[in-house]
């Protein structure tokens, strides 16, 4: 591997993999599918600064940043890492937005494989 090689991973990572995400209890393809940056893009990035100034928005005057905030918090910057989907719901395709985006992740289920798929590199890994 070399520097031209890193620097061009991080910039695939921008475009996104996809993730179907599985039943909780079949294991099975729900057909709900997003595209979501990898952990070195700069969306990532920039998703952990706007997390880190968040916080500290978030804080009160001894620096105490409440657990529901701080979830709040960690669940936007997770939806920062969408840039698309393919949803639907009465069989009509659901528009991607914040809002819409944070109603999903806040089904355990669904965050905790979508935080597991963008946090493994191995997701990534450039193509051939």
């Amino acid at each position: 591997m070399q520097l031209e090689d890193i620097r061009a991973n991080v910039s695939d990572q921008d475009r996104g993999r996809e993730l179907e995400l599985a039943d909780p209890f079949t294991g099975e393809p729900t057909g709900l599918k997003l595209t979501l940056c990898g952990p070195d893009s700069d969306t990532a990035r920039r998703a952990r600064l706007a997390l880190s100034d968040r916080l500290s928005e978030l804080a009160d005057d001894t620096g105490r940043v409440t657990a529901e905030n701080r979830e709040r918090a960690r669940l936007e910057c997770l939806a920062a890492l969408v840039i698309r989907w393919d949803v639907k719901e009465d069989g009509k395709p659901v528009d991607l937005t914040t809002k819409a985006a944070l109603t999903l992740l806040r089904v355990s289920w669904v965050e905790q494989q979508v935080d597991a798929f963008a946090a493994d590199r191995r997701n990534f890994r450039s193509e051939a």
